[in-house]
């Protein structure tokens, strides 16, 4: 499976943070402007969000993320997921959570 752009563009700045330790307190303290030069291209951060960098680079932490909870307003079903509903069954919710699909909507 190919990655998409936003998947390759996570992998850089990973990357790139791991290498240099200058580019990594740029990307914490200014993210936005730290991206724009590493891609050379301007986002488009919608006014009412931000964008929070923090180090997990410890190896004696365990990391827990808390993402923001999905809004399901709009979720639909798969016609595997209807099946088993109109057969009385129930779905147990997968939840995935993908941060390069949000920086999706930046460009």
């Amino acid at each position: 499976m190919e990655l998409t752009r936003e998947q390759k563009l996570l992998q850089t700045l990973i990357q790139k943070a791991w290498e240099d330790v200058d580019f990594k307190e740029y990307l914490k303290r200014s993210p936005l402007e730290a991206i724009q030069t590493l891609t050379g291209e301007q986002l488009n951060l919608p006014e009412d969000k931000t964008i929070l960098v923090t180090d997990q680079s410890s190896q004696d932490v365990i990391y827990i993320n808390i993402p923001a909870q999905p809004c399901t307003d709009d979720l639909e079903l798969t016609e595997e997921q209807l099946e088993i509903v109109a057969g009385g069954g129930q779905i147990d919710p997968v939840i995935i959570i993908d941060v390069a699909a949000q920086i999706a909507n930046l460009y």
